[in-house]
């Protein structure tokens, strides 16, 4: 024969009870967070020109190639901080910063990343090969892109390399991507002044 048993809780366990149900059912995933690169704005302004440029391609390591922030915490260890992302991706984000970087620093309206329609008959195109894009959240950002500016025409380039750490100015990840934002800023002049050089060159 089966017996029955019951479980009787003690009016002054029945409410801590009922609170640690409530708090497992309440409980919820933190909010994820979400960044941008921004361009830089271009001091003083150029004289206007009729030059045409095209952004790309742009490639990334792969470690960064990712949603996630990736923050570097050492030598040899990395953090993918699943809450801080970046709202679009890398390629796609550096390429549209610098286009408008040098949109400002070239003093034309015609400037786009290579994958839109209308960078197809440029005059110039500027290939970026980023090797390091670390992020310290409180310390700083560091860039290290090799680049390549070539004239359409004739194929004459010029290539260069940009290395920069830019400093964050408070412990934040919008401090973080604003330190992102002047280190392209520094690689958009670089490539400026090789494909002012070409320019000049040319003529």
């Amino acid at each position: 024969m089966r017996r029955a048993f019951s479980l009787s809780i003690p009016g002054a366990l029945a409410v801590p009870c009922a609170l640690v149900i409530l708090a497992s059912g309440c409980a919820s995933t933190p909010e994820s967070r979400y960044f941008v690169l921004s361009p830089v704005r271009a001091t003083p302004a150029p004289a206007p020109s009729t030059l045409s440029v095209a952004v790309g391609p742009v490639s990334v390591p792969a470690v960064v190639d990712r949603p996630q922030i990736v923050v570097t915490m050492g030598p040899n260890r990395v953090w993918l901080d699943e809450f801080n992302r970046w709202a679009a991706p890398l390629q796609s984000s550096i390429a549209h910063v610098v286009a408008d970087n040098l949109a400002g620093l070239l003093g034309t309206p015609r400037v786009a990343p290579s994958s839109q329609p209308l960078s197809g008959d440029a005059q110039y195109r500027v290939a970026i090969a980023v090797q390091g894009f670390e992020s310290a959240p409180g310390e700083g950002s560091t860039l290290d892109a090799v680049w390549t500016v070539s004239r359409a025409r004739d194929g004459q380039s010029q290539a260069g390399r940009t290395s920069v750490r830019e400093p964050a100015t408070e412990k934040s990840y919008d401090a973080l991507a604003a330190a992102h934002s002047r280190a392209l800023g520094r690689l958009s002049r670089d490539v400026a002044e090789a494909l002012q050089a070409l320019e000049r060159a040319g003529k």
